[in-house]
Formats: structure tokens, sequence, C-alpha cells
């Protein structure tokens, strides 16, 4: 990434791409459907991008197995990855936006920055590593770190927990957290978990809170060592 890009591709490709990117991230088979849904376009439209994405080597497309990007469609993926989180954390840090208000501000400007402007976001923040909401920002040479955490969902009565990263970029959902004090390294205990998929009674800053299984599935925790115990080794 430290080089600037030879060819420039529209708005519109490097968004198909960043979708791709991110579904595939999540495990998921990336369909038409899927893709729909990310970008708010009619499966029509996306069909068609498809084929276009397929014929400037972007991505492969087997028919009825669903897309995955090439090296070269994955380079453009991170490289306006790398713009969006970039400036969620400027917006952020600099400008005093919220974590539930840098995305929608960061999607309308990570198309149109320079490289000298990224270089400059970049030194001044003081080459992050994270964003607003703990995702990792890939780096000017296009390795990007694995995602860390477990889901909170799984976490079990009596742990002691750190919240890493969050994923939903859902406002609504950013501003619920939020207000009940999950948010980056926050510390966080299990108290109880209800039986069959019920929610998760949990403790933060002193406050006892419910949250549901699917929500809890969205905040990525790190197990922390109560005083006294032997470390605990995450699973790899």
């Amino acid at each position: 990434m430290g080089e600037k890009q030879t060819r420039v591709f529209s708005p519109e490709v490097e968004d198909y791409l960043k979708a791709i990117y991110e579904l595939q991230q999540d495990g998921q088979t990336v369909t038409t459907t899927a893709v729909s849904k990310v970008v708010g376009r009619p499966a029509a439209s996306v069909s068609k991008m498809f084929r276009y994405l397929s014929e400037l080597h972007l991505i492969d497309h087997a028919r009825y197995q669903g897309v995955r990007l090439t090296p070269a469609g994955e380079k453009v993926a991170l490289e306006v990855i790398r713009h969006h989180r970039l400036l969620e954390l400027y917006l952020h840090q600099a400008l005093g936006y919220s974590w539930d208000e840098v995305d929608a501000e960061a999607e309308k400007l990570e198309h149109h920055i320079s490289e000298e402007f990224e270089r400059r976001i970049e030194h001044m923040l003081d080459y992050p590593d994270v964003d607003p909401h703990g995702d990792p920002i890939p780096a000017r040479d296009g390795t990007i770190a694995p995602l860390r955490g477990i889901p909170l969902s799984d976490a079990e009565p009596g742990e002691l927990l750190v919240v890493l990263r969050v994923k939903d970029q859902n406002p609504d959902v950013l501003r619920y957290l939020a207000r009940i004090g999950i948010r980056l390294d926050a510390a966080i205990e299990v108290v109880a978990k209800q039986p069959f998929n019920g929610p998760l009674d949990i403790q933060v800053a002193g406050e006892r809170h419910a949250i549901g299984r699917e929500l809890a599935g969205h905040v990525f925790v790190e197990r922390q060592d109560r005083p006294g115990d032997a470390p605990v080794a995450e699973a790899s």
C-alpha cells in the first residue's frame, strides 16, 4: 500500500470489494443476496457488477458458489478499508465524533482522500493499530492483523473480560452499548448465563445489565485473570 495504485476504481467498485472482503471475514459464502443486503442494491445490479469485477480479475466468480476476492481485489479492498478506519479514528480522536457517528462520515470520505492525506492522518494519530470499534487498521504494505477475541456470548459465569472489538456498525446498537458501559477496554464480569439461549447477566462499572445472546455475539472480548489466578490461555 505504500505506492499509489496504478489504476483508479470507481467508488461503487470499491464499495463492492469492501463488502465482499467483510463478508469473507465473517466466514460467509459471498452470494448475490448477501452483497445486495450490504450495498443496498437489487440482486440484478449485484450480478451485473460481479460480472464486471470478474472481467477486471478482481474476483473469482463460480456460478452458484459465490465469489472470492483475487489478490488484486483484496489489495483494493484493504486500501479502502485502511482509509475508512483511519478516517474513523481521526473523526473520533481529533474531531470528537462518537463511535456511533464515525462510520457514516468515513463512508462519505474514504474514496476521496489522497495518499498524502492518509499519511498525515496516520502520523498525527501515531500510527494506530485499531479503529474506534477495535477493528484492525490495514498496514501500508497491505497486511492486516488477525481479528482478536472471543464473542461475549461464549463467555461463562464468573469470567472477567475486557472488550477488544465491537462488530456491529448500527448507530443505535453502538449507542445502546455505550449507554450500558460497553466500549473498548471496558471490564465486564459475567454474572449469569440464562439457559435455552437466554440473555447474559453482566456487570459493567458496578452496574448489572442483561444482554441478549445475539447482541453479545457482536462484542468480542479477552479473558482476564483474577488476582492470584494462574494465567488464562486463549484458544488460538
